[in-house]
């Protein structure tokens, strides 16, 4: 398995010496349509969404299911915050298994669609339970078709994510985010060089100039309303302070310490459907437990207080409605709410 992909579950070490950090981009990418024109058509129940609230790629997929009210339609299970060199893994059930799909590893249903795949055992990923197969784990491509494509099954009132008017303008922005921000704190944090270390700090901190500019004057980072290029940028921020600042070295400035973006990432914290899905307990575990040439004797850090993710934000005077004309989801169901304990809220999420 290549060293250079966090989410494959390779506990060595995934700094390759003088070089740069290189994400494995190889997905599984059918995709699940309403006309099933690759063999899968949306179909309520059918799949199995699996996450770990650990990753931020996962956490995409989180927010935009339960925004769009797919819980019923399309279940989650939650792997655990840390694996070994084989896989994310089912330890959080009861016997180490989903109860669905009747599996420890997750690995298991990348094998079990094709058992010479050498690529990604990542999160999310979307399992066909009759089959067992994992279908995709194109994580960019899963939570647009979440909005695209299960449209028969959102909840009265969702948001409309990714709208036609303004999908040119949320790409662009998703690209430049995903390379100076989602990614470049990983290509800072597993730079295997100075030189590559530098270029990431440099192009990191620069896009998040350029967006503090950008959000100074608008609630949000397109249009008037929550969409997929807020959803991509906030599983980023929301890992700043705890992980990304100390543990990839990101440490110009703490994203506390950054007005705009800070008040920003704390409104859609405090939003339905964003904190209500962050597990911050997990987030810890596995950044630093799991990236043992970082952290080689695997201490996690008890910090950072996280009571300032629920003071006031005032980005309401900014305007902008964050469902538009849609509302907001109902409470957090209670089989998959956050744990007690591990959210900002004293006492649990």
């Amino acid at each position: 398995m290549n060293p250079t992909d966090e989410a494959r579950g390779n506990t060595a070490s995934h700094v390759s010496p003088g070089r740069a950090y290189t994400r494995d981009k190889r997905y599984i990418t059918t995709r699940i349509t309403a006309d099933g024109r690759d063999g899968f058509p949306v179909e309520a129940r059918r799949y199995r969404l699996v996450v770990s609230r650990a990753c931020p790629w996962a956490g995409r997929a989180v927010i935009v299911r339960r925004l769009l009210g797919l819980e019923a339609a399309l279940p989650m299970a939650v792997a655990g915050p840390t694996h070994d060199e084989r896989s994310w893994s089912f330890d959080l059930d009861p016997g180490g298994r989903d109860p669905v799909l009747g599996i420890a590893l997750l690995r298991d249903a990348y094998l079990a669609r094709d058992p010479e795949y050498d690529r990604g055992i990542t999160v999310p990923a979307v399992v066909d339970v009759p089959t067992g197969h994992v279908v995709t784990n194109d994580f960019p491509r899963i939570t647009t078709d979440m909005s695209q494509e299960w449209t028969a099954h959102h909840r009265p009132g969702a948001p409309a994510l990714y709208p036609d008017a303004l999908r040119s303008e949320i790409d662009a922005v998703n690209e430049a985010v995903y390379r100076d921000v989602n990614n470049g704190v990983y290509q800072a944090g597993f730079a295997g060089s100075q030189e590559a270390y530098d270029s990431a700090y440099t192009h990191l901190f620069a896009r998040l100039d350029r967006l503090a500019e950008r959000l100074a004057t608008s609630r949000y980072l397109v249009g008037e309303t929550i969409t997929e290029a807020d959803i991509r940028l906030f599983t980023t921020l929301v890992r700043f302070d705890a992980v990304y600042h100390g543990h990839f070295k990101c440490n110009r400035q703490k994203l506390s310490e950054m007005p705009v973006l800070w008040g920003y990432a704390r409104d859609l914290f405090q939003t339905p459907g964003f904190g209500d899905t962050v597990d911050f307990d997990h987030i810890k575990r596995h950044y630093h437990l799991v990236h043992q040439d970082i952290n080689p004797r695997g201490i996690v850090p008890e910090g950072p207080d996280l009571s300032g993710w629920l003071a006031p934000h005032d980005r309401e005077s900014l305007g902008g409605r964050p469902f538009g004309d849609g509302t907001p989801p109902g409470p957090v169901a209670p089989e998959e709410a956050v744990p007690v304990g591990h959210g900002a809220q004293p006492g649990g999420a």
